[in-house]
């Protein structure tokens, strides 16, 4: 089997590539801007990686969603800061060219893995959130932290329409909150834009508090990444069971606050380091206008947790990993490459260039001064 990923060099997309490398004898074929994460991968057999961009190199993509049998589009902008700062290219990149894929993924009659996010649900008000009942509440319109749910959920009910009317095969994954090593860059972390566990860690690494937006009492259930692997490659696995499914993949057994969440990242760092609380700059309460920006739009929500009962009869999965175990794991990645960190190796955009050029890598092979395919 030929899998496609886009945005393989990205949290999901590396650990997923490396899952399936390990276990399988599946080929992947990877498209990214960026190789930091992939570069144990990058030698391997059934690896095939080649630089490129979403927004530039549709030949190439379109190309290999025709050649594999799998497409996962990973690629999108699911950074909350980002959300409220630069809306409009949220939108385009989760949107826009995420639509595209989904087109040709139904061009060539080809299976599509999406991913949707917990976001959805939104400011849904019931005690567990069901695929398939549960409403997706969203703020006003000058709330523009919604527009990364407001893409995804559209994409969804694109890729739904497209199942139901001209059958295309598809299922969708909703993470909660999944955490461990590749979550984020530290460099996007010093921007404020990165996940919450990398921004914790983050300013632990650079001496700096912790800041909690309105306190951290926030409640979110987070889910570990090889967890998550596991239910992904179930997906993968039976199509038979998972076509025009969707699935939430989180960890309701364990509802913590982000104040928690703090709490144990700051405990695994001090383990991890052998420094003491004293040594550290430790937590602080910071309002929402102070952290994002006053009248950016962002709203809040207080309360996230996952009905798994869909994967548990039809995946046959839940998850097992305890968040002490995830945080620790997040912090000992980060701490292990803080001290050798550089800014990650990015390509320009320029076209598409093969990473490995082999016999067994086929491409497209795209002459742009004369704009013809080869």
């Amino acid at each position: 089997m030929r899998i496609l990923i886009i945005g393989v060099n990205g949290f999901i997309g590396s650990n997923l590539s490396q899952r399936i490398l390990e276990t399988t004898d599946w080929d992947v074929f990877g498209t990214d801007i960026n190789i930091h994460y992939i570069k144990d991968l990058i030698d391997h057999e059934r690896f095939h990686f080649a630089e490129g961009d979403l927004c530039i190199n549709n030949e190439w993509i379109e190309y290999h969603v025709k050649k594999c049998d799998i497409v996962l589009p990973l690629v999108a902008i699911a950074q909350p800061k980002v959300y409220v700062t630069d809306p409009l290219k949220v939108f385009e990149l989760d949107f826009e060219e995420n639509l595209k894929v989904v087109r040709w993924v139904h061009k060539y009659k080809k299976r599509l893995i999406f991913p949707s996010t917990s976001e959805v649900y939104g400011m849904c008000t019931e005690d567990a959130f069901s695929e398939e009942t549960s409403n997706l509440i969203y703020g006003p319109i000058n709330k523009t932290r919604w527009i990364y749910a407001c893409s995804k959920q559209l994409l969804d009910r694109v890729i739904y329409a497209y199942g139901r009317d001209y059958g295309l095969r598809y299922t969708c994954f909703r993470p909660f909150n999944w955490i461990g090593p590749r979550l984020d860059t530290m460099e996007s972390a010093r921007y404020g834009n990165s996940r919450v566990l990398t921004q914790f860690i983050t300013n632990l690494c650079d001496n700096k508090p912790i800041q909690l937006v309105q306190g951290g009492q926030q409640e979110r259930c987070f889910t570990d990444i090889n967890d998550g692997l596991d239910a992904l490659m179930a997906i993968l696995t039976n199509e038979d069971a998972t076509n025009a499914r969707i699935f939430n993949i989180g960890n309701p057994d364990d509802v913590c606050s982000i104040a928690r969440l703090a709490e144990l990242t700051l405990n695994a760092f001090c383990e991890v380091t052998g420094k003491s609380p004293s040594d550290l700059p430790g937590i602080e309460v910071t309002s929402a206008e102070d952290y994002y920006g006053k009248d950016k739009g962002y709203q809040d929500v207080v309360h996230r947790v996952p009905d798994i009962s869909l994967a548990k009869k039809l995946l046959d999965w839940q998850p097992s990993i305890p968040l002490e175990s995830s945080v620790r794991s997040g912090v000992e990645y980060f701490v292990k490459h803080y001290p050798f960190r550089k800014k990650p190796q990015s390509f320009s955009h320029r076209p598409i260039i093969p990473y490995k050029i082999t016999k067994k890598t086929q491409y497209l092979q795209i002459d742009h001064k004369n704009n013809v395919n080869s």
